[in-house]
């Protein structure tokens, strides 16, 4: 019986050795599914978006523009909507808890994708910052070093005229479905398209790549490359451009609205409504976004005035920012002088960066000038991410146009937020990043993002960079300007506030230059709820690191807290407050 019993037993192991084989088998195979749907997803996306792929560093498809037809466009959309088809048929509860996170961020992109589709806001494919009309600064992000490096540049100066034609005949369709811009912002693009007209070819802003070559590229190839280029821009670039600015002109502007404000458009409210919650990854309204921005206005005033007193200004907030915006001794006589300037505060912050990170990216960043065709038009500085393959630091942008305007104090809030320890070093620690998939790793939401890097400017107090009054007031003018954005962004696309309204608004609570402040607000006008994300990112880490502090005492370590924010890569804040919460959960049972 003993004997009997034995084989019974072992005959029910090898079931459920079996059983759990099958069960192990069957996870995998899940797993494998779901992978293949990201892998398959990003080649598919990349291959769409080739111009995105370049800047990326992969260099398959360098010779191609970017399909923007309304076939294309809406082929897309359906691409999109057969994705998440396909992705409901994996059985999410068996993977494993990271890969359920990677399901979920997954779907909420092909989801929003798909909700975003129905505004048409494609329609609107540029604005005053940026387009067709400033194309040629994809070169800056390219290698050139082999003959087919320039070849392939060529392949799409010969195939400009179609790219233009139908980033036009999407124009043309916005204008009839009053998906539009307003005059005043767009009364700038004519001389950004006249910058393209030139009266020779190797005057071209598309030229540039053709200036110098390689010394590996023989010289009768060189030659034989800038004829072909010569060529190209003579008989694609300019004239595209001639005719894309008698369109811009006659038609486009025209059209344009005369007021500001996506309340103009037929699903004005309800697309602004789309972009607050898109932009902040939170279910808030512009009423809420609003009356929050209110609120820190308040708060940040309060601190400005602090700052005043310790400095003994004797006025009131207002002469106060009438003499910092105005005082010579907070400004750089020339654009050389500016540059060294950034150049040294960037070198001030790297070594202070271990007092309040365990974990620093591997890749450097570079500072460069912002190119002077678009310097007069756009803002104070920015980000660009480094190459994929490593190919390209990251690059941290400075304008250096009118250096008058470009006060001191604000200096290293600047470097701060766009540099290290703010868009660098997050975004560089997640493209080094080995297990998550290419769209998280290369991804990013914007609340996130940018509300890292507001939070890193106040890491100057951290690492005690601020040292004098004025650069503090700096980092608060800095914040100030984000409080701000809440409530002008919203007052223009929500409850219709004039240019002037926005203008006046900014002016009285921010010290920023005039210029700053007209291109600030216009950058609003284009591109409604974006400047929400910004201090609502800003808020909730500042909330999560309080709550971590409090709750953790003398257990919270600042380093092993960014560490945890950071160690996701960039995700919704909803994701972030949960892993922030099991981290201080794990802390506290490993204390006990």
């Amino acid at each position: 019986m003993m004997r009997s019993l034995f084989f019974e037993l072992v005959r029910f192991a090898c079931v459920l050795a079996i059983v759990g084989t099958s069960a192990f088998a069957q996870e995998a195979a899940i797993n494998k599914a779901l992978h293949d749907l990201f892998a398959r997803e990003w080649e598919y996306q990349m291959e769409q978006s080739p111009t995105r792929a370049s800047q990326l560093g992969d260099r398959r498809w360098n010779d191609r523009w970017p399909d923007v037809s309304l076939e294309s466009i809406k082929k897309q959309h359906e691409h999109d909507r057969a994705t998440l088809e396909h992705l409901a048929k994996i059985d999410r509860s068996k993977v494993s808890p990271q890969d359920q996170l990677n399901y979920d961020l997954f779907k909420k992109n092909y989801e929003t994708d798909i909700e975003e589709y129905k505004f048409q806001w494609y329609l609107a494919p540029l604005n005053q910052r940026g387009g067709i009309q400033t194309q040629n600064e994809l070169a800056d992000s390219l290698r050139f070093q082999t003959v087919k490096d320039y070849e392939d540049w060529i392949a799409r100066l010969k195939s400009f005229p179609i790219y233009m034609d139908q980033t036009m005949a999407l124009m043309r369709e916005g204008i009839k479905a009053r998906v539009l811009l307003p005059r005043v912002i767009m009364n700038r693009v004519p001389a950004q398209i006249d910058k393209q007209i030139v009266a020779n070819p190797d005057q071209s802003l598309y030229y540039k790549p053709f200036k110098r070559f390689p010394s590996s590229i023989p010289v009768n190839e060189q030659e034989r490359l800038m004829r072909e280029a010569i060529n190209a821009i003579s008989a694609n670039i300019i004239p595209s451009y001639i005719k894309f600015k008698r369109f811009f002109v006659e038609e486009y502007l025209r059209a344009s609205f005369d007021e500001v404000g996506a309340w103009q458009m037929p699903q004005g409210a309800e697309m602004y409504a789309f972009f607050t919650r898109k932009f902040t990854t939170a279910n808030v309204t512009p009423r809420e976004v609003h009356e929050k921005g209110l609120s820190e206005v308040r708060r940040i005033r309060e601190e400005m005035q602090k700052v005043m007193n310790q400095v003994a200004f004797k006025g009131t907030l207002q002469e106060f920012f009438t003499f910092l915006r105005t005082d010579k001794r907070f400004y750089y006589a020339t654009p050389e002088e500016l540059l060294v300037a950034y150049e040294a505060i960037s070198k001030r912050i790297d070594p202070n960066l271990v007092k309040v990170f365990k974990t620093l990216p591997r890749m450097p960043y570079g500072v460069e000038v912002i190119p002077s065709a678009i310097a007069p038009d756009t803002t104070t500085a920015y980000y660009r991410q480094p190459a994929a393959d490593g190919s390209r630091a990251g690059t941290y942008f400075v304008n250096l146009y009118k250096p008058e305007s470009r006060p001191k104090w604000e200096m290293m809030a600047l470097s701060l937020h766009e540099a290290v320890p703010g868009h660098h070093l997050q975004i560089a620690l997640a493209q080094e990043q080995g297990d998550i998939p290419n769209f998280r790793r290369y991804g990013g939401y914007t609340s996130f993002v940018e509300g890292w890097g507001l939070y890193a400017e106040s890491l100057g107090e951290d690492m005690k960079l601020y040292d004098d009054p004025y650069s503090k007031f700096g980092q608060l003018t800095y914040e100030m300007w984000r409080a701000v954005r809440l409530v002008v962004d919203t007052g223009i696309h929500q409850m219709h506030w004039t240019r002037k309204q926005a203008i006046d608004y900014f002016r009285e609570n921010a010290a920023k230059q005039e210029l700053d402040i007209i291109n600030e607000v216009d950058r609003y006008i284009a591109w409604p709820g974006q400047a929400l994300a910004y201090k609502t990112g800003e808020l909730k880490i500042k909330e999560l690191r309080a709550r971590a502090s409090r709750e953790l005492g003398t257990n919270f370590d600042i380093r092993e807290f960014h560490d945890v924010v950071l160690g996701s890569g960039a995700v919704p804040l909803d994701v972030l407050e949960r892993n922030v919460a099991e981290w201080i959960a794990a802390k506290k049972t490993n204390k006990s």
